[in-house]
């Protein structure tokens, strides 16, 4: 059940202009030729780029990519094609792009927890073909190949890195508090009681920061409530989906711990003023501004912020880590294993109406030599998916948090990417904004939640 808009969130008075940015997306496309197949000499490659207009991280890399590409194949052209928005905005576009082989491009980034979603609707091609004659396949990690896969057992998407998620804080923020530099909160109250000191010690400063709400997408359900809702129980088991019964879980006592706490946030005023947390760029504002100007105490966010703060960002904040200290997310009352982290990822995949598809996967081949591999991670603050580039002393020392974020591989998650994964994380969102607002209770939001969860898996759910 939708959440009822107040008059603090002018997202809410925009479809119209959402729809209006959809068909610019579509446009822009096709204005490229009309379709990917209209020139078997141009490859077409859509991506997202940053609503922050000074990160092109992304940007740069391809344009690198793109120019040893041509240089390697004369006569061939790349149109890069990027797409600024938001992510929920970008599945969006897309989407809207794949329907037809008017505008689909030959080549997609691809966000790993949509893949199975675009699988079942057609929209990407399988690479097995392609993937069983590329020798450096073999240097991927099992499970970044098997965030690309479809429940057909076929490979949709080749992986370009993966993440972890923990804790960043600053460090004056916590001297002003009377908080320890070296913070190691053994449990989601240590969390709070720290929130709570920098709330009373340290004014005009955002004590904490949780995504939340369906403006924030993604970044709600995976950096706020997953990361929260993982580590409620034994670590074994996964709280959202039984693959015993291949059946969606509802809200249970783990689920509605994890609403309260993002509850206790803002109802406690601990963390961003409610109209800023459902601002869909807030993410770049917590990036951007936030963390370098010492204006938010403890961010819950990823490993890739770093490259928002290296030369030639627009951020540039070189003493990024001698003022951020970094954390594990502990789970919820400290119970085994300690530590909790979610892992995603994005993927390159080839539409299955893409017109050039051998010369897209030439593309990706050339994307992912070792040394371009390792160029990216290092440039994204990317977790390595290729053992070779892992095994790399260039890539292991490059930034501070590598080591970090990489040590918390061994108690990560990875989301249930099934089909309906994409409208169930929309119904986490919808739980988690109505929390943040006031506008229900924890138990007034669950009972939602499972509305919409029997909605969107056609009742396939099981109580636990």
């Amino acid at each position: 059940m939708p959440v009822r808009p107040t008059a603090a969130r002018p997202h809410w008075k925009a479809p119209a202009l959402r729809r209006t940015a959809v068909l610019a997306a579509v446009a822009l496309l096709a204005a490229c030729g009309g379709g990917s197949g209209d020139d078997p000499d141009t490859l077409t490659v859509s991506f997202k780029q940053s609503t922050d207009n000074s990160v092109k991280v992304l940007d740069t890399f391809l344009g690198d990519v793109k120019a040893q590409f041509e240089k390697a194949h004369p006569g061939k052209k790349v149109d890069l094609v990027p797409i600024k928005a938001p992510d929920s905005e970008y599945y969006t576009k897309l989407q809207q792009m794949l329907r037809s082989p008017k505008t689909a491009p030959d080549l997609v980034y691809e966000d790993t927890f949509l893949i199975n979603s675009d699988i079942t609707s057609g929209y990407l091609k399988p690479l097995d073909a392609y993937l069983a004659k590329w020798k450096d396949w073999d240097s991927f990690i099992g499970t970044a190949k098997a965030a690309a896969k479809g429940e057909d057992g076929k490979t949709y998407g080749v992986p370009d890195g993966t993440d972890t998620r923990g804790l960043w804080f600053s460090k004056d923020v916590f001297a002003k508090a009377g908080l320890p530099a070296d913070w190691r909160p053994g449990t989601w109250d240590d969390i709070l009681a720290a929130a709570r000191a920098i709330k009373a010690k340290v004014p005009g400063v955002t004590p904490l920061n949780v995504y939340t709400g369906k403006p924030a997408g993604e970044a709600a359900t995976m950096q706020g409530f997953q990361m929260l809702l993982y580590g409620t129980g034994d670590g074994r088991s996964d709280p959202l989906y039984d693959k015993a019964s291949k059946k969606w879980i509802t809200a249970g006592k783990g689920f509605r711990d994890a609403l309260g706490f993002v509850e206790t946030v803002y109802r406690e005023k601990l963390g961003p003023d409610v109209s800023d947390a459902l601002d869909p760029n807030f993410a770049t504002t917590v990036r951007g501004e936030l963390l370098p100007a010492g204006k938010l105490g403890i961010a819950l966010d990823g490993s890739w912020l770093p490259q928002d703060w290296l030369p030639g960002s627009g951020h540039e904040w070189p003493e990024w880590s001698e003022e951020l200290g970094l954390a594990a997310m502990p789970t919820q009352t400290g119970q085994a294993p300690g530590k909790v982290s979610m892992s995603g990822g994005w993927t390159w995949a080839i539409p299955a109406k893409a017109g050039n598809p051998d010369l897209a996967f030439s593309f990706i081949e050339a994307m992912q030599t070792k040394a371009n591999a390792k160029k990216w991670y290092v440039a994204n603050s990317g977790i390595a998916v290729r053992e070779d580039v892992a095994e790399d002393p260039g890539y292991a020392d490059a930034q501070p948090g590598t080591a970090f974020f990489t040590g918390l591989v061994p108690y990560t998650h990875y989301r249930p990417a099934y089909p309906a994964y994409p409208k169930v994380s929309v119904a986490i969102q919808e739980a988690m904004e109505g929390v943040t607002t006031g506008d229900l209770s924890v138990a007034e939001a669950a009972r939602h939640y499972d509305e919409a969860l029997r909605e969107a898996t056609g009742d396939q759910v099981v109580d636990r």
